[in-house]
């Protein structure tokens, strides 16, 4: 009879997170329960990572409705993250008072789960499973004949691959170089691939984007092989050289279009004007899903129901457009956005656009939020703790210490934890572990494993990367 309770569940993995607070909040509406919801990425990293990951948990939550209280966890000193969290709860607060998100709640979100956690009333009273509409996150699903599909496990919506668009390929990024020197081949730089005028020559990192988008703007210089390019319809018809050159379409043009791209179409659609009807047996295309919408994400995810309703597996990349914009909302407000979608199995691709906002900050918050929803790896990943009383090191040096020895690690993801007591836990999901036992004692681990004890602080970081050479995963920096 003691119900004065905030439930906490907290995980590293956005996934896990996401899917774990949905799942609860469906068992305690199943059991007549009505508990506040405490909300958090736990160990979620530092700078832009940190800040990503944070948001694509506890934004996607607060976007279904869940969530009466977040903490924002930083590898940073502490006064830096309850900014962060006021920015994620600040939107929401204003998206509630929104006249258009209200009016929509019924008819543009059926996947969104709302809950009201205020006073907890005794079990047994009927509730009508009261999502939405009366009815749970999981009948809404069948409703639309959905039964194959749950929002509390990860399953990528089933597409037909165009090119390297949709299949089993990874989530493509698209960044928009329309408004930006296409006379500097140097202008690629950004956009990860690293031009060197001595050789002439392109060199690809990690976070390459995959295509560009040049509207009705020519190039004045070659681009690498394997970057695609993009351009408005009339402007690629007249393109002397259509070598990876693809056109982009409304869907009126697409229909009535005399010449085609044999391969490889893009076809923008707003979300809410979404006609099943009109895309039955389009080929060769690739969706762009854009939407005006002020509840951005339930009203793109509503257009991927109706396309799993219909069975149509075209790819689609979600287009996010951002005005008048700061680089800390950016960062919060992209990654709710799309990270909620990708969390879902939603999206072959992101595509971002945000005037004064930087190339180079648009290219990595887009591989960012495919990193957080672990739909696409392309750099290491460290779970980190922010400190508290009982970490006898400090954290924050440690951390870009071990940053500075192993970033090019791909696909590694490193623990870093203050102390043995919560530690282990929270870096559940890591591959290796750096963890303090005690005064200048370091615990190193192999997944749960321990694997060197006691070890001096001046020698853990070379222990550390000599386990990962032992298991085969150690590569040196270019």
């Amino acid at each position: 009879n003691y119900y004065n309770l905030v439930i906490s569940m907290k995980s590293s993995n956005t996934q896990v997170m996401v899917q774990a607070y949905r799942l609860l909040v469906q068992t305690m509406v199943k059991e007549g329960m009505n508990y506040p919801l405490h909300l958090g990425v736990t160990e979620a990293g530092d700078g832009e990572d940190g800040r990503i990951k944070s948001a694509v948990g506890i934004g996607t939550l607060l976007a279904d409705g869940l969530g009466d209280t977040i903490r924002v966890s930083l590898t940073e000193d502490p006064e830096f993250e309850a900014p962060v969290a006021r920015a994620l709860a600040n939107r929401f607060e204003r998206k509630s008072g929104s006249q258009e998100v209200r009016n929509s709640e019924g008819d543009n979100a059926k996947a969104v789960i709302s809950t009201k956690s205020n006073n907890y009333e005794e079990p047994g009273k009927d509730k009508s499973l009261n999502f939405v509409n009366g009815k749970t996150i999981s009948a809404d699903f069948r409703t639309f004949g959905l039964s194959d599909y749950s929002p509390f496990q990860y399953h990528r919506r089933s597409t037909v691959e165009q090119e390297n668009f949709g299949g089993h390929q990874v989530p493509r990024v698209i960044i928009n170089l329309e408004n930006e020197n296409l006379k500097d081949p140097a202008i690629l730089n950004a956009v990860g691939f690293n031009y060197s005028a001595l050789l002439d020559k392109y060199n690809l990192t990690d976070q390459a984007c995959d295509m560009v988008y040049l509207g009705d703007k020519l190039p004045s210089f070659s681009f690498p092989g394997g970057l695609k390019q993009l351009y408005n319809y009339q402007t690629w018809l007249g393109l002397a050289d259509q070598q990876n050159c693809h056109p982009l379409f409304n869907l009126v043009d697409f229909i009535a279009a005399g010449q085609k791209d044999e391969k490889l179409n893009f076809v923008k659609i707003l979300a809410e004007e979404l006609d099943i009807e009109q895309l039955k047996n389009l080929e060769h295309v690739v969706l762009v899903l854009t939407t005006e919408a002020e509840n951005a994400m339930q009203t793109i995810r509503h257009a991927f129901t109706k396309l799993l309703a219909a069975d149509l597996k075209l790819p689609v990349i979600v287009e996010r457009t951002f005005d008048n914009i700061g680089l800390e909302d950016f960062q919060l407000y992209t990654s709710t956005d799309l990270g909620g979608l990708l969390i879902d199995g939603f999206g072959d691709g992101v595509w971002i656009n945000a005037a004064g906002i930087s190339l180079a900050i648009i290219n990595s918050t887009s591989f960012g939020i495919l990193q957080a929803t672990r739909t696409r790896i392309s750099k290491t990943e460290y779970i980190s703790c922010p400190s508290c009383g009982r970490t006898l090191f400090d954290l924050q040096e440690t951390t870009q210490a071990i940053r500075a020895r192993t970033s090019h690690l791909k696909g590694i993801k490193i623990g870093i934890m203050g102390c043995i007591v919560n530690g282990p836990g929270e870096m559940a999901d890591a591959d290796y572990g750096y963890v303090g036992a005690g005064p200048d004692k370091i615990t190193l681990y192999r997944g749960q494993e321990v694997v060197k004890k006691n070890v001096r602080t001046v020698n853990a970081i070379d222990e550390l990367i000599g386990i990962i050479q032992e298991d085969g995963n150690w590569s040196s920096p270019s």
